[in-house]
């Protein structure tokens, strides 16, 4: 077949009707456009993982700046406080100074329930099947300060005893008496009326022999306290005595 101008058309065969061998082609002009086509891909590619590689290390410093571990975890750059405490108990300075009572301690665990927290005491080496009394006191040792009685606990054969109370125990924790007010005498040794006080915070924790006999038992004097429900317990046993006086651990937790 022929074009209109007469000549051969290639796409269809050559004069004699013979079928054409296929379009014709030009490798050199095909080939230099191919290679230029897949060059742009490349460098577009190119482009692309480099605009990533920046975007992902801007989000990466971004998440540093946020996390807690450099502070900047607030609005204010203040770190974030945790609604956990963990904190131990040692041998009170009375049973130091008595030399009994080696091996006694306890773990202490305080979270925040919203408007009350929850604490747990886990005592060991203590004196087997015995009574053991709380308290949050003022400051840790002897003279105590005003000192808000929690409940009591029980060792079992191996010296250990759990205590789990409910209360308000942390920073907001105090004693306020506006003015001087009858109070009831049901034990001995009660007071018959209250002391007047402005508002003192107790940030510290104590936890009494529940008898002078107990104590005893332990090796340490069997001297008489008024810290238990009936004001006849023995010495203190364990306390936060490695903590200031005015930065009791309780202070920690808002």
């Amino acid at each position: 077949m022929y074009g209109a101008d007469g000549r051969t058309n290639v796409a269809s065969g050559d004069p004699n009707g013979s079928p054409a061998e296929g379009p014709a082609s030009s490798p050199d002009i095909r080939g230099g456009t191919s290679r230029s086509h897949h060059h742009q891909e490349n460098a577009l590619k190119k482009k692309l993982a480099a605009a990533a590689s920046v975007l992902g290390l801007g989000v990466a410093i971004t998440m540093a700046a946020m996390s807690p571990s450099n502070g900047l975890s607030t609005p204010t750059g203040h770190q974030a406080k945790s609604d956990v405490l963990h904190f131990n108990l040692q041998r009170s300075a009375g049973a130091v100074a008595a030399g009994c009572l080696d091996d006694a301690g306890a773990k202490v665990t305080i979270k925040s329930g919203g408007g009350v927290e929850h604490m747990t005491i886990k005592a060991h080496d203590l004196v087997p099947n015995s009574e053991y009394d709380v308290f949050i006191i003022q400051v840790p040792d002897a003279p105590f300060g005003l000192s808000w009685y929690q409940g009591d606990m029980e060792s079992d054969s191996y010296g250990n005893a759990t205590g789990k109370f409910v209360g308000r125990f942390n920073v907001e924790t105090f004693s306020i008496a506006p003015d001087v007010a009858p109070a009831p005498v049901v034990h001995d040794g009660d007071a018959s009326q209250n002391p007047k006080t402005a508002p003192v915070h107790q940030f510290h924790i104590g936890i009494w022999f529940g008898s002078p006999a107990t104590a005893a038992k332990a090796g340490c004097p069997n001297t008489v306290t008024p810290f238990n429900g009936e004001h006849n317990a023995g010495i203190q046993a364990l306390s936060t005595t490695q903590f200031d006086d005015l930065y009791g651990p309780l202070r920690q937790l808002d």
